[in-house]
């Protein structure tokens, strides 16, 4: 297998990914709007480039690990786009948390320049990403997996294969977000009655996460609002996207999500407020009448 790799977008996940494919042994070609990222991976031994373009002309395999469908079109299909340069028989892993629609439709498009797809949302947040531990929903045809197999292994540490039609795994990962979603929302909820009762909020931290009330979200993202840092690892904004793709796919049969509406509405409230590019605990702060923790320290 040809050992050149791309990966296009290198945010807290997608550089993650990077350095997981650096120590499998991969040459990692990346791709940034950023300079400054792109060359201090550099520095770690990737090479780095200044376009999509640029990137595809070395690799058989490119990952895009960008934010929304409009990123990803834009640095496939846009100006300097690497679908341009990509040779046929190519391969693009597309892990962006996209309408199912529209994975459909970008399988259609690459087959018409003979390049295959991997419909590949991701989860697991930047730490599983460094560690190459990521959880992977993937749908795409046999021929993508075979291309892609040590790549997936490194970055990855479960592949789930959910079909070959394209956009069962952003089926998938919209269900995962809906209750990643609503169970933040619930989190900041409860913690915001917390603190209006005057309970010690480490105290409640410490309580719910050994007691029945414990999510994974609210012991992974408490500790943000508990230390006042919302430096984003996923922001507001994502949430708002995210809650906004999983109520349009269940509208087209009809379908209700009072709980989903709920939350993405409280996510729309932050981001209003001016929160949209703070981390997603930040949803917090559309409640009235608390007074917030301070920066420990």
């Amino acid at each position: 297998m040809n050992k050149n790799v791309g990966v296009i977008g290198l945010g807290a996940m997608g550089l993650g990914i990077a350095r997981s494919l650096l120590r499998a042994g991969f040459n990692v070609y990346a791709c940034d709007v950023r300079a400054a990222v792109l060359e201090q991976f550099a520095t770690e031994g990737g090479v780095a480039c200044v376009t999509p373009a640029a990137l595809a002309k070395s690799c058989e395999i490119v990952i895009t690990v960008v934010v929304n469908a409009e990123q990803t079109e834009t640095v496939l299909f846009g100006e300097s786009g690497a679908v341009s340069e990509m040779r046929p028989g190519g391969l693009i892993i597309a892990c962006a948390t996209v309408a199912p629609t529209f994975a459909a439709e970008l399988g259609k498009r690459l087959a018409e320049h003979q390049l295959l797809l991997l419909d590949a949302p991701i989860s697991g947040g930047a730490t599983k990403a460094a560690a190459g531990e990521m959880t992977m929903m993937t749908s795409g045809p046999a021929a993508a997996y075979t291309l892609a197999e040590a790549v997936l292994a490194a970055m990855a540490g479960k592949v789930y294969r959910l079909g070959e039609a394209h956009g069962q795994g952003s089926k998938v990962k919209i269900i995962n977000q809906l209750l990643a979603g609503v169970h933040i929302a619930a989190a900041a909820e409860a913690m915001a009655l917390g603190l209006r009762e005057g309970v010690d909020p480490d105290a409640l931290y410490d309580v719910i996460t050994h007691s029945a009330g414990n999510s994974w979200m609210f012991e992974n993202r408490m500790p943000h609002i508990l230390n006042a840092d919302y430096t984003p690892l996923s922001a507001v904004d994502i949430f708002v996207k995210d809650l906004g793709l999983v109520l349009d796919t269940a509208r087209t049969s009809k379908f209700p999500l009072p709980l989903s509406a709920t939350a993405h509405q409280m996510f729309m409230q932050a981001s209003t407020a001016g929160h949209g590019r703070e981390d997603d605990s930040a949803v917090i702060k559309i409640f009235p009448g608390i007074e917030l923790p301070k920066a420990k320290g």
